[in-house]
């Protein structure tokens, strides 16, 4: 179980602020980082760098952007062992506003793309390693591309100098078979990179996946705190790093943080298992129409929700 060449993401702030539009406190990020490091997680992925040309600051909050300003605010004064990284998403960041890495406490940037971006994530991460990150290719939403696609994206990706890519079950659809052929899939068309997975936890299958990519040899592995993400969120941390048994985790700095930060969002943002986000991953759709119904009045009204996006489907 125990293999050094892993290395774990803590996506907490990144994944976890698409439920509240990345409005987390300077003192939620600081305690989170806090307890990473303490923990002696790899990396934690800060936010997003986006552009502020496409996004306002009147409406979203710092973690959208995870400016050099933003990140000092939050682990000012804190030795920083674990590793920093925020993620770009392909057409909403420009070049520019990415800095050179000697003015960015980042160490990492994680290109998200669907498949038909692969050439253009090539580019992007390319530009970041060329700036003097490390970069990965995050490809998202593979449960919906066909083979041919997904070969032709591989191909590309195996021609590039980006090292990671990650396997990205977007909308929590997979169940361990899936994991299991595309991991090998992945490695056998990848040969010189290293694999990643990011599991969403609509079918209450994100931990499940991600060991099934670990035995499969996938050695970056996503999770976050109480796991807190987009829809039902993600592979909760502290079960990821329970079962690697890696003598160098600590699970109690993860632990308490979960109670002094993660616990009160429970109260005010709904992630986890619902049966809106659960519908959306057997459907193997995008989670946006479960968080609109979750956001509204009407969250309790689950048949209504179910008839309504089944309402084209066989599954009734």
């Amino acid at each position: 179980m125990f293999r050094p060449q892993i290395k774990v993401m803590d996506c907490t702030v990144r994944d976890g602020g698409l439920m509240n539009k990345w409005q987390f406190s300077d003192e939620f990020v600081r305690e989170v980082f806090k307890a990473c490091n303490a923990a002696n997680i790899d990396y934690m992925e800060i936010g997003y760098l986006s552009s502020e040309s496409a996004f306002s600051r009147q409406e979203y909050g710092a973690w959208k952007f995870c400016s050099e300003a933003d990140i000092q605010r939050a682990i000012n004064g804190i030795d920083k062992k674990i590793k920093l990284s925020a993620m770009a998403d392909i057409g909403r960041i420009e070049y520019n506003d990415i800095p050179p890495k000697p003015e960015s406490s980042l160490d990492m940037v994680r290109v998200a793309c669907y498949v038909h971006q692969v050439d253009a994530a090539i580019a992007l991460a390319h530009h970041c390693m060329e700036k003097g990150y490390e970069a990965t290719i995050n490809l998202m939403a593979v449960s919906t591309v066909g083979l041919r696609d997904l070969e032709e994206a591989l191909d590309d990706l195996a021609k590039s100098r980006v090292p990671i890519i990650y396997l990205v079950d977007s909308f929590g659809a997979f169940y361990s078979e899936d994991i299991d052929t595309l991991s090998q899939k992945y490695m056998a068309s990848l040969p010189d990179k290293t694999i990643g997975i990011h599991c969403h936890n609509n079918q209450q299958l994100a931990f499940a996946n991600t060991i099934a990519a670990i035995i499969n040899g996938v050695n970056f592995l996503d999770g976050s705190l109480y796991g807190i993400g987009r829809g039902a969120g993600n592979c909760p941390l502290e079960l990821l790093i329970s079962f690697l048994k890696n003598p160098k985790f600590r699970l109690k700095p993860l632990v308490e943080v979960i109670e002094s930060q993660i616990l009160p969002w429970t109260k005010k943002i709904d992630w986890g298992y619902y049966i809106p986000y659960m519908i959306t991953g057997v459907l193997n759709q995008h989670p946006r129409a479960a968080m609109a119904h979750m956001e509204s009045d009407q969250k309790d009204k689950i048949s209504d929700f179910f008839n309504r996006i089944t309402s084209a489907t066989d599954l009734v």
